[in-house]
């Protein structure tokens, strides 16, 4: 018999998520402050939950997918959070992305309430999470990895557990801070090409094919040359998944120059743009400096697989 999850948190990325669950027989809880959400989870198969608690409490274990520390703090052991629902021996999957510090002290506050922690952020964008093609970076027990292993691969394509509570909040920040570093580069690049004179579909086509390709450049460039920019991640998430970063570097002790030159860039956007405008529009900061558009006739304005 299958686990069944209570699901917190039902945004571009967690919505995607409850619905893999779903969609692969789990019985599924839901909550989200948003009823529009909670409403297009229902219409799926899911039932709906008065708060964390109460939707914890039916299902015995509970993932949550939120924006910051501060929410997943106030979701897990806050007034009818998590923990006045869930059982002593049931699990909380915490998918969101969180510094190694706030994961492990967070686990601490479950671990007190009899409660075991499973870290599992996830890799690879919005439109993976939609088809249940994303990567999953696990941190925790091996043996309750092994228990809930049919919901994580319900959710995603691959998972790796990178060792105990922590190990994948480190991870999960330095493949975001990849991505970022490596979406400015890629800006950069196809600001060249159309300053250069080339054309930028077959620009865009050649880099792919190169030695200079990027998992961010085959996804996110094509979103920058339809002007759409709509990648479902803001600004300001950026921003905190950078912050971690530099905090990292600074715990063990490595400089991170490029990381730290990409939030300078990131904070620059952020106040010409607004904190909610999608991360991609980082290179928009580009084509205004310069004046000069990045757009070629036949790319999509969201990602689809």
């Amino acid at each position: 018999m299958s686990e069944s999850y209570a699901f917190i948190g039902l945004g571009h990325l967690g919505g995607n998520l409850a619905a893999s669950l779903i969609r692969n027989g789990f019985a599924v809880t839901v909550f989200d402050r948003d009823p529009t959400a909670v409403e297009r989870l229902v219409a799926l198969g899911a039932t709906a939950a008065s708060s964390p608690a109460d939707a914890a409490a039916r299902a015995g274990n509970a993932i949550s997918c939120l924006p910051s520390p501060k929410v997943s703090e106030a979701v897990l052991a806050g007034p009818g959070g998590l923990l006045e629902g869930l059982p002593k021996g049931g699990t909380w999957i915490e998918m969101s992305t969180n510094g190694r510090d706030e994961i492990l002290r967070l686990a601490a506050l479950a671990s007190a309430k009899g409660v075991e922690t499973l870290e599992c952020p996830v890799t690879g964008g919005v439109h993976l999470a939609a088809a249940g093609k994303i990567t999953a970076l696990v941190g925790g027990d091996p043996a309750l990895y092994a228990r809930h292993r049919p919901a994580i691969e319900a959710m995603c394509a691959k998972s790796f557990l990178m060792g105990p509570v922590g190990s994948a909040a480190v991870i999960k920040v330095i493949t975001n801070m990849l991505a970022f570093i490596h979406l400015v580069a890629a800006g950069e690049a196809l600001m060249l090409a159309r300053r250069g004179g080339l054309d930028l579909a077959q620009a865009y086509h050649a880099i792919v094919a190169s030695s200079g390709n990027s998992f961010v450049h085959e996804t996110e460039s094509q979103l920058i040359l339809n002007g759409s920019y709509d990648i479902g991640f803001t600004m300001d998430l950026a921003l905190k998944d950078l912050c971690f970063a530099l905090a990292m570097g600074k715990d063990f002790g490595v400089p991170l120059s490029l990381a730290s030159h990409v939030k300078a860039i990131f904070e620059v956007g952020k106040q010409e743009y607004g904190g909610s405008a999608w991360s991609t529009q980082i290179v928009k900061l580009l084509e205004d400096t310069v004046g000069t558009d990045l757009r070629a006739p036949g790319f999509p304005a969201k990602l689809e697989l």
